[in-house]
């Protein structure tokens, strides 16, 4: 199938998707809007634990400032650091999954929504984070103690194959902590914390890709 027919038939089966249905190489964690006005551009592929997830992994090899802040341009943040410098980024970079070669590490706000729709555990959520426009519907405020619930997708439950880590460590995003720039952001997917760490620490990454609406 050619790559613009390919396109087309992703968007044709984009309508329609349960959240942790089997799609593009991955699966359906939602959708995202760029321009943070609640209308959909794109939905959002994670994918599968066993060759998109890195355990183990530091964001940066160094605790220096200067790197990616957008909260929602994935793409761009881990292009630009696709080197052995981000080893966490060059490992999203380097992943082919499904015949798809454009994964990429997460920004903020789309880590954000795997954790929305995708959430593991029964645990309350933390009450000082959540907040995200580029979510699709917009999210104004934070989460609530029992909003998001756990994940309805049995796969993506605690124990099951495709479920994100709930316990030890948090996921990296691509997005440069902004309260102090030597700390990368990270969302713990217990209770949903969004916070920020040294850059040479190590946490769990797991690669995204996007498919146009």
């Amino acid at each position: 199938m050619s790559g613009a027919l390919q396109v087309v038939f992703q968007n044709q089966r984009s309508f329609g998707l349960t959240i942790g249905a089997a799609f593009g190489g991955g699966f359906f964690a939602g959708q995202i809007s760029t321009a943070g006005n609640g209308i959909a551009d794109y939905n959002l592929v994670i994918g599968p634990v066993a060759s998109a997830q890195n355990a183990s992994i530091d964001w940066k090899n160094a605790n220096t400032s200067g790197d990616p802040t957008s909260v929602i341009d994935g793409p761009a943040n881990s292009s630009t650091m696709n080197s052995g410098t981000y080893p966490a980024a060059q490992f999203c970079e380097g992943r082919t999954i499904g015949g798809f070669s454009d994964w990429y590490m997460p920004a903020k706000n789309e880590l954000e929504v795997c954790y929305f729709n995708l959430k593991p555990t029964t645990t309350n959520n933390s009450t000082s984070s959540g907040t995200n426009t580029n979510a699709v519907p917009s999210r104004g405020s934070n989460y609530t103690v029992g909003t998001p619930a756990q994940t309805s997708a049995t796969s993506f439950q605690t124990g099951n194959a495709e479920a994100f880590t709930s316990t030890g460590t948090s996921y990296w995003s691509s997005t440069e902590y902004i309260s102090f720039n030597l700390f990368g952001s990270f969302q713990t997917f217990s209770n949903g914390v969004q916070s920020g760490t040294y850059k040479s620490y190590f946490n769990i990454v797991r690669a995204v890709r996007r498919v146009a609406v």
